[in-house]
């Protein structure tokens, strides 16, 4: 009766011990066979923000690139692929400085503090729609457009005071592929507040169906719009990345100027059933008429949005600098052209939240 006693426990002793063992191995191998657990459990234990934090100290700001991205719940994915992709091809110190919709607050914040981009300089705040709250109204067919962050580019010197010098702003559905410090540091012509890209030539005139003028995006019936002396036949530029000098944003006053158009569009038809659409550009190119200067076509390579068919070459798009999907067919979605080319930049989302859909 002992022996068998005796054999129980032994065999009792084997199963625990063959237990501590798989466990062990489990503890060392899964994290292996599954890298966002083994990620997770690093970041956990301090190891990927302890070195992040010490990389941050040895990096000096004052002669950074300061880089605003604003976006809301249906488009913080693009935020996060955006500032990756600058991450990976800008050799210059960065100052990112993000600003979100109040419910995705969090998500963001857990989105840049628990992956790759945890080693990144930025400000996350949420942006205040009390500043455009009673100003928008779209007209046309794209009534997302009315989202408040998409106004948020009239704001700058007010959103971020302590910047005297230039903001890069770029659309959260965009992705660069160059050093941004070649577009932050382009030369601009004296006594103006802002740069941007021309839309009647080239690959974006090809590839809009619009003649891209003024004529697109104002109404020249409306007696506000008559008395500017605008020219109906005026190139249009695009609003969805520009350099700005904030100080002279300041001087001239052009964030009442902006205020002012938009507020008086929700009382008449200023803009918006023209084919360009009713959203933030109209007021900016009222504003800015012949006040701003040129970008290199090259650092906004734009309406890849536009249609679901390949709107490029791929050898075009590989030397492109700035590649922004404006339109309604953004790179996360199922029908969008090229977003293979986005793919390679998107940081999954931790929470969960934000999942591009990808044709079966």
């Amino acid at each position: 009766m002992r022996g068998i006693m005796m054999i129980c426990s032994s065999r009792k002793i084997a199963a625990v011990l063959t237990l501590v063992w798989l466990g062990f191995m489990i503890y060392l191998w899964l994290p292996q066979i599954l890298p966002n657990t083994r990620d997770k459990n690093l970041i956990e234990k301090g190891i990927f923000r302890q070195e992040a934090i010490e990389q941050k100290k040895n990096v000096n700001l004052s002669d950074a690139v300061h880089v605003c991205i604003m976006s809301d719940s249906n488009t913080i994915g693009g935020m996060m692929a955006l500032v990756n992709s600058i991450r990976l091809n800008t050799k210059h110190n960065i100052m990112f400085h993000l600003f979100v919709a109040r419910k995705c607050i969090d998500q963001a914040r857990l989105w840049v503090e628990t992956s790759k981009l945890l080693q990144i300089h930025y400000e996350l705040r949420i942006f205040p729609e009390e500043l455009v709250k009673g100003k928008i109204k779209v007209r046309g067919g794209r009534p997302e457009l009315a989202s408040p962050l998409n106004f948020g580019r009239y704001y700058l010197p007010q959103l971020l005071p302590k910047i005297h010098g230039r903001v890069l702003y770029i659309d959260d559905d965009s992705i660069v592929q160059d050093d941004v410090y070649e577009l932050y540091n382009m030369k601009m012509k004296e006594g103006h507040a802002a740069a941007f890209s021309k839309d009647c030539a080239g690959p974006a005139k090809r590839l809009s169906l619009m003649k891209n003028n003024y004529a697109d995006y104002l109404d020249f019936k409306n007696s506000h719009i008559q008395k500017l002396d605008l020219k109906p036949t005026e190139c249009a530029f695009n609003t969805g990345v520009f350099v700005a000098e904030l100080d002279l944003w300041r001087k001239y006053n052009i964030t009442k100027q902006l205020e002012y158009w938009l507020t008086l569009n929700t009382k008449e038809e200023v803009y918006g059933n023209e084919r360009g659409g009713g959203a933030s550009q109209p007021p900016m190119m009222i504003v800015f008429y012949d006040k701003y200067t040129e970008i290199d076509p090259n650092w906004h390579v734009r309406y890849l949005g536009w249609t679901t068919r390949t709107s490029y070459s791929k050898s075009f798009l590989s030397y492109a600098h700035l590649l922004h999907w404006n339109g309604r067919f953004k790179p996360w979605g199922r029908v969008s052209s090229h977003s293979d080319i986005w793919d390679k930049y998107y940081v999954p989302d931790p929470s969960g939240k934000f999942h591009p859909v990808r044709k079966n």
